[in-house]
């Protein structure tokens, strides 16, 4: 309960990280902040280019069902790749005034959920053309779905962001991490696909029901399962509690790695 209200102190710091990171992050580039929405759309054309013409899915409205999944997949992917150098590329800050160090992951984190609600209005727009009915009850569950899935990038970017100034070759090794984690999350394929020998397995993957919320909601147009709900929360405090004790630990000695 301490460090939560050191970090609310200290929020007003966290704001002007995320505005600053959200004016720099594009700043010398012709499209600046566009890429915002071109980055997923480009991604969302080679996907399925690649499943709906050369490796059939057989899936309707293909597009929409990997688009839905695909946004939030590319927010928790880039929070914990680039949350994981955080602290190292504020060395220079870390090193000279006093602040409660989850300020910077949670910082960082907290821009690229900005960038995910400006994705949303691209999703929207498709979920419109596509001809979905939307269930009215289930948009209104979309705040809890990506709070939840906010709340568990936080925890996996503070423990990857505390161990990564231990240990450089993480931020690397997460690269492949993330990679492999896409493809045992059904973001391109239905929970459905998947074997019922490795349904267990899959359970223990915290983003299966964030990814099955969403697509409830925007693909399919209903109202997400109460258990999808209460496993994505449950699983999302879990990692925030894990991470806050992570990083509460490991924070002590980052002036004397940096």
């Amino acid at each position: 309960m301490e460090t939560i209200k050191e970090i609310y102190n200290y929020r007003h710091m966290i704001y002007s990280l995320v505005r600053r990171d959200l004016r720099g992050r594009y700043k010398a580039s012709v499209l600046g902040f566009l890429w915002t929405f071109i980055n997923p759309l480009l991604q969302l054309v080679v996907y399925t280019i690649v499943f709906s013409v050369i490796l059939k899915s057989g899936i309707d409205k293909y597009y929409l069902f990997l688009f839905v999944a695909l946004v939030p997949w590319i927010f928790f992917q880039a929070s914990i790749s680039g949350g994981s150098s955080s602290i190292i590329a504020q060395q220079d800050l870390v090193k000279k005034i006093y602040f409660p160090r989850e300020v910077i992951p949670i910082s960082y984190v907290t821009s690229c959920f900005v960038n995910m609600l400006f994705s949303f209005i691209i999703i929207f727009i498709v979920v419109a053309l596509s001809g979905v009915k939307l269930n009215f009850i289930g948009v209104l569950c979309l705040p809890i779905i990506m709070i939840v899935e906010y709340i568990m990038a936080i925890g996996f970017a503070l423990i990857a962001s505390a161990v990564t100034v231990y240990f450089r070759d993480l931020e690397h090794i997460l690269g492949i991490v993330t990679m492999a984690w896409m493809y045992l999350t059904p973001i391109m394929y239905p929970i459905d696909m998947v074997p019922e020998n490795l349904r267990k397995v899959f359970a223990i993957n915290p983003m299966v029901p964030i990814i099955n919320a969403y697509r409830d909601v925007l693909y399919y147009g209903q109202i997400p399962h109460l258990n999808t709900l209460l496993n994505g929360f449950v699983l999302g405090i879990i990692s925030l509690l894990v991470g806050v004790l992570v990083f509460g630990k490991l924070k002590r000695h980052f002036a004397e790695e940096l």
